[in-house]
């Protein structure tokens, strides 16, 4: 197995001689937030956070996606948090693309290195610590926990993609394959955070329209992707927000593997009354 690759924000600013040209957009239905928009004045810090930032790149927002927030996060040597999360009622998922980082959950300690994955159950306690003496850049996916009575609670794992078998789609010798984190016929999770890969050439040959909302963050490669009735060239660093039914397929051109870290909310009813 080839070593997979991570692309990573670093910041900067770009030249006053750049034109303002970009593939930056937002619809009504999906939005394109390429690489070169993660500079350094959109980033924000976050209470009981030391010697880090986030680049904020999905929240929910009414009448478009509602289930989940997507931050970047770029913590410094020496720096971290014993209380990370401030929210109650809420899991998330830590997915490390540079760098290395020392997390403990619920008293148990873990090293996590790129590629490295973390679940954290609504509830846990946990804290995280860059060790090292380089930054560590990490995806922080958040999203308020859907309990139903008679389901358990997910417990909170630690694993890294090297050590997970990605699931070929049928059809496809391969082209298109899903590393699959958890188990997808396991009712007590919520939402779904894979990796998705295609070689070169491979296709979703139809428009998926669904009620998953989606956030796409490109790990590596380049693909066109079509997302409501526009085709859009992405590339690593970019991300793609989609609300539900946004109808989307692409079609990895090559010349190397096009791989996307990827959100969707599952195996839920739709609540037909407002929270109480």
């Amino acid at each position: 197995m080839t070593k997979p690759t991570y692309y990573a924000p670093h910041g900067g600013l770009p030249p006053q001689t750049q034109l303002l040209t970009d593939r930056a957009m937002f619809t009504e239905a999906y939005a394109v937030i390429p690489k070169g928009t993660n500079s350094d004045i959109v980033t924000s810090f976050l209470p009981f956070w030391e010697k880090a930032r986030f680049w904020v790149i999905a929240r929910p927002m009414s009448g478009f996606a509602e289930t989940f927030s997507h931050y970047i996060a770029e913590v410094q040597p020496g720096g971290g948090s014993d209380r990370p999360e401030t929210e109650t009622g809420v899991e998330a998922v830590l997915f490390v693309v540079e760098g290395a980082l020392a997390l403990t959950i619920d008293g148990v300690p873990h090293d996590m290195s790129e590629g490295g994955y973390a679940y954290l159950p609504m509830g846990a306690q946990w804290q995280l610590a860059n060790t090292r003496d380089q930054p560590v850049r990490f995806h922080w996916i958040r999203k308020a926990y859907q309990e139903v009575d008679g389901i358990a609670l997910p417990e909170a794992f630690v694993t890294n993609e090297t050590s997970v078998l990605p699931t070929e789609m049928p059809g496809t010798d391969g082209k298109w394959a899903t590393t699959r984190f958890v188990d997808p016929a396991d009712l007590r999770h919520d939402m779904h955070v894979t990796i998705v890969t295609f070689e070169p050439g491979a296709v979703i040959p139809f428009a998926e329209t669904h009620v998953m909302e989606h956030g796409l963050y490109v790990l590596e490669g380049k693909a066109v992707y079509r997302l409501n009735q526009d085709w859009v060239e992405v590339e690593a660093g970019d991300y793609m927000w989609l609300r539900a039914f946004c109808p989307q397929a692409c079609y990895a051109g090559g010349p190397g593997k096009f791989r996307y870290l990827l959100y969707k909310d599952v195996n839920r009813h739709m609540p037909l009354h407002p929270p109480r």
